[in-house]
């Protein structure tokens, strides 16, 4: 699934295709893809946003489209509404005849329609952007001390930071040396401070190699462009040790880390 890294890369090639354009017609593959889509049609693009994992392309009026990419997910352009490629999902045309398109081989991704009014009960359960003012160590360390969680499985549910997902999470606390299974509560004061800015700077390092992906021709996966320590290097030496570097399920993700190193 896209993180925060790679959310923010397709919305950075968003925004200067389609701000000040209006939506003149839109379709969908299911009638569940694109809730209130139609009512899009007319309105002008006034800008893109992120917040956390969602894409908001912000409409004249006081509304917004929300989408999320879920698995294999991409929102693009398209130079001709007419030719679209069959795992488009839902398209929005432009009055120039290109198209913002769902392009989602597995069909997950979802756009809905609303009102910014709406927003904060939308994103009631998201926790500050990592590079907001509003993440903080004191905020890490007062949602750790409240969680019984793995400290994992906790930085995944996005109630303590919006957008990190399995890859970041897994290299951030490799990065802060802690073990993946430690409960979150009982991980100490030093090292919460270690993992907040773990946390910050493992996201803007794959945000810059996310943003150097996207500006290539065609799509990009999550983490392509970014050197793991140890996601995805199941029984390869660790880069500090040398030890292998072991993979476990934790709540039903995999988790790489080095157990040598990570304590």
């Amino acid at each position: 699934m896209p993180e925060l890294p790679e959310v923010e890369a397709v919305a950075a090639r968003l925004r200067p295709l389609v701000q000040g354009v209006r939506i003149v017609s839109c379709g969908q593959f299911r009638p569940t893809t694109a809730k209130g889509a139609d009512s899009a049609i007319g309105r002008v693009v006034e800008r893109i946003d992120r917040r956390g994992k969602h894409i908001l392309v912000r409409l004249d009026g006081g509304v917004f489209l929300r989408v999320h990419l879920k698995m294999t997910g991409n929102l693009t352009v398209i130079p001709d509404a007419r030719l679209r490629a069959s795992t488009v999902r839902a398209w929005f045309e432009f009055e120039d005849g290109r198209a913002m398109v769902l392009d989602d081989p597995r069909a997950l991704g979802r756009v809905s329609f609303h009102h910014d009014g709406e927003e904060a009960e939308l994103f009631s359960e998201l926790g500050p952007e990592p590079f907001c003012a509003e993440f903080t160590f004191e905020h890490l360390l007062r949602r750790m001390r409240l969680s019984r969680k793995p400290v994992k499985p906790f930085l995944m549910d996005q109630r303590a930071v919006a957008g990190l997902g399995n890859i970041y999470a897994a290299e951030a606390l490799f990065e802060a040396r802690i073990d993946p299974r430690r409960e979150a509560r009982r991980i100490s004061c030093g090292r919460i401070s270690r993992l907040h800015g773990a946390i910050v700077g493992i996201l803007r390092s794959a945000l810059d190699s996310a943003l150097r992906a996207y500006s290539e021709p065609g799509g990009f996966t999550e983490g392509e462009n970014f050197p793991s320590a140890v996601y995805g290097r199941e029984g390869e030496p660790c880069l500090a040790c040398g030890r292998a570097v072991k993979r476990i399920a934790q709540a039903g993700r995999s988790t790489y880390f080095c157990s040598a190193c990570q304590r």
